[in-house]
């Protein structure tokens, strides 16, 4: 064959290759869309990148024609002005309140043009904000320029008009501003006021005013708490009150469920909220996709000072919900618990306009179909997304998984994470199917894969039950032949009283070994055991560095095998180099400075009392933390009390053995001691930002002599 037509049949056997992937794996080929797409474990905040879950569709409000007002015969274009807020109804049509324009415009499900709502007698729309429509059809608009909420008909007739109630609970000084406004299924009000930090305005139908609701938190920090403390009654009063953040928007859902959006640079939690009539929380508490957080909107990397300034909320007919955040133009997406599925975002042009590339959201919301549609206030325009079919197939597993439904959901999420290895909610989702048809072992692989505590600690509790029922009766043979022993031997001993005599005891005659066998001594009488390594000569460097050797292994293997249900770095890489340097650089900054600080405070220990002495105090290592390594592989969140008492006594002691050291060895009094603390803990921080400084210079004095070398080489 020539070597031209051998060329030949390689190129077609290519294109047809190429073909084939089209047609058998379009998604693997399909086009890319203008953001990327994201899940972030809460358990590791790991950021994973996936396939998009919906696809940007067509954009809304550029054809809007009504008639001139010079020719009514005529039409002429008539776009959104600064619209700020959308509204889908049971018929999936559109409402956007044009605040610019003073009008609502309609849309119809399709996304044509439908009609504008005619001006109101009287008294016109003024600077509208925000809008609702009931199942009724009946409109209630947030004319915010006129202090009102009217309720219109869909011919926009007016049928009500809603002001400030009268009522002694309202407080004098409260502005009625409604930008927002939600209406449940008893036609009750929800109204936002700009501004307020009471909460929702909650209305009756006929306008009389019930309660505020769901008001924010107001923050506070440990520096307020330290105020309250060191100031004075009169000098507290002179700060500035802090009140709690506003709420930005509200919405209800078909189950009577209300949720408000809110936005404050103290506010750190609970941006979302979900809450019944009653006012009880919903968010986090039945949370399976990581520790029950209350935070929401979500970024890739956060940069200093960035706070999440969510504008509105949309909830599908399963209770899934969407919000979008102002600032970053980010879309989240939960299920109805708040656990995390999607979030999306991309990089906005300010001179065009791109298909799926939001500049400046101010609303959203979702149809039946699960079409999400997002508001645009500085392009004037709505845009539109479909559901992918990755999207789709991730929503309907996780309904599935939400009602309880496992062993339906659980090839779709097979199929997910065929899809996606590294999407978390599937393999949440088949560890919950696992879970529920009795494979724990597989359910607790899968929850550590995942990294959820919780549902790997009740997989574990349910093999260790099994284990312990199908052992009972050996351990209950076990027990009867250690009792038939005890009495056996307490019988021949009385005929044979030589049975009684102690065994060989072995008695430690080597200084070495009396020193290491001292450290036990200091664990029990620590001022008399520390004051022996300073006068009788009860340690040395060799057993100090033999004690701190056995610590660090201690505490190297307590980091990388204490059981995954109290310790989250069992799944994570952990560098070994890491580990020693964070435990001997941190060990040898204290006996550094606590010998500096001890001098200059005119101590009686010598450096080799310091040495010796900080090496002893780490003893509570090895005689705590290697059992209590060990037993944590056999405990699970039900005993997480009794770890956390373990594992914070363990700290606590070997503190106070330093303190005991400090206070022996120096001979301090206890004031003395405290302070010697204080400044040890000062020194060691004076010299880790040296080091780090030290660091940066000899970092960026390499590439300055680099960059030289480079230079003269070049010329």
């Amino acid at each position: 064959m020539k070597p031209a037509q051998s060329k030949m049949n390689r190129l077609l056997r290519g294109l047809l290759a190429v073909c084939l992937v089209w047609v058998v794996f379009p998604a693997a080929v399909s086009a890319d869309y203008p953001y990327s797409t994201n899940y972030r474990s809460a358990a590791t905040g790991s950021l994973v990148w996936t396939q998009a879950a919906f696809a940007p569709e067509q954009v809304l409000g550029r054809d809007i024609f009504v008639p001139d007002p010079n020719d009514p015969a005529k039409q002429v274009q008539s776009p959104l002005m600064q619209p700020r807020d959308l509204f889908i109804d049971a018929q999936d049509r559109i409402y956007v309140a044009d605040s610019g324009n003073n009008r609502v415009v309609v849309f119809h499900p399709n996304g044509e043009f439908d009609r504008v709502l005619p001006a109101l007698e009287g008294t016109p729309l003024s600077n509208p904000q925000g809008l609702h429509v009931d199942e009724k059809g009946q409109i209630y608009v947030a004319d915010t320029g006129n202090a009102r909420v009217v309720m219109l008909d869909q011919q926009g007739k007016l049928l009500k008009e809603y002001k400030l109630p009268e009522s002694r609970f309202i407080p004098a000084d409260y502005r009625f501003e409604p930008i927002k406004v939600a209406v449940d299924k008893r036609g009750f009000l929800y109204i936002v006021s700009l501004g307020s930090y009471n909460g929702l305005m909650q209305l009756d139908p006929e306008g009389g005013f019930v309660r505020f609701f769901a008001a924010n938190k107001v923050p506070f920090s440990v520096l307020d708490s330290i105020k309250r403390m060191v100031y004075s009654k009169a000098m507290y009063e002179k700060q500035l009150s802090k009140l709690p953040p506003a709420i930005n928007n509200v919405n209800i859902d078909e189950r009577g469920f209300t949720y408000t959006v809110s936005f404050g640079e103290s506010l750190t939690e609970d941006q979302v909220k979900k809450l019944n009539n009653a006012g009880k929380y919903f968010l986090g508490s039945s949370s399976t996709l990581g520790d029950g957080n209350k935070k929401f909107g979500e970024y890739r990397f956060r940069q200093i000072g960035q706070t999440v300034n969510l504008k509105d909320i949309a909830i599908d007919a399963s209770g899934n919900f969407s919000v979008v955040d102002g600032d970053s133009k980010m879309i989240s997406q939960y299920d109805a618990f708040g656990n995390l599925l999607f979030f999306w975002s991309g990089d906005a042009s300010p001179n065009t306009t791109q298909l799926g590339i939001v500049k400046s959201p101010s609303a959203i919301d979702i149809n039946s179909k699960n079409e999400l549609f997002i508001l645009d206030d500085n392009a004037n325009l709505i845009q539109t997304y479909r559901q992918t079919e990755f999207g789709a197939l991730v929503y309907k597993a996780n309904n599935l998984t939400v009602d309880g439904r496992y062993k339906e959901a659980e090839p779709l999420w097979r199929e997910v994470h065929h899809l996606n290895a590294y999407y978390t909610p599937a393999m949440v989702g088949l560890a919950q199917s696992a879970y529920a048809r009795g494979d724990y072992a597989e359910s607790q692989k899968l929850f550590r894969d995942a990294g959820i505590q919780e549902g790997y600690s009740n997989a574990y509790w349910q093999i260790r039950l099994q284990w312990f029922q199908d052992k009972f009766g050996l351990f209950m043979n076990l027990i009867m032949a250690a009792v038939a022993l005890y009495v056996g031997y307490r019988m021949a001993a009385k005929r044979y009283p030589v049975l009684l005599n102690s065994p060989i005891r072995i008695r430690l005659r080597s200084r070495f070994l009396g020193q290491m066998k001292h450290s036990l001594y200091v664990l029990r009488h620590p001022i008399d055991g520390f004051s022996a390594l300073r006068y009788e000569n009860k340690g040395s460097y060799s057993s100090a560095l033999i004690i701190l050797a056995l610590a660090y292994t201690s505490y190297a293997v307590s980091r990388t095998h204490t059981s995954f249900t109290f310790n989250m770095e069992a799944i994570m890489p952990l560098s070994g180099l890491t580990v020693f340097l964070q435990f001997f650089l941190v060990w040898i900054g204290w006996v550094v400075s606590n010998y500096l600080v001890s001098s200059i405070m005119r101590g009686e220990g010598r450096f080799k009392d310091v040495f010796v002495g900080s090496a002893y105090a780490l003893t509570p290592f090895i005689v705590v933390g290697l059992p209590l390594t060990l037993i944590s592989n056999g405990m699970s969140l039900s005993e997480e009390s009794i770890y956390n008492f373990l594992h914070t006594g363990m700290m606590v002691w070997i503190f106070l053995l330093l303190v005991w050291k400090v206070q022996s060895l120096q001979n301090y009094t206890v004031g003395e001691t405290v302070i010697n603390l204080l400044y040890t803990a000062g020194t060691m921080i004076i010299i880790g930002v040296l080091i780090f400084i030290l660091f940066g210079l000899s970092t960026e004095l390499r590439s300055f002599i680099y960059s030289i070398l480079q230079e003269v080489s070049a010329r």
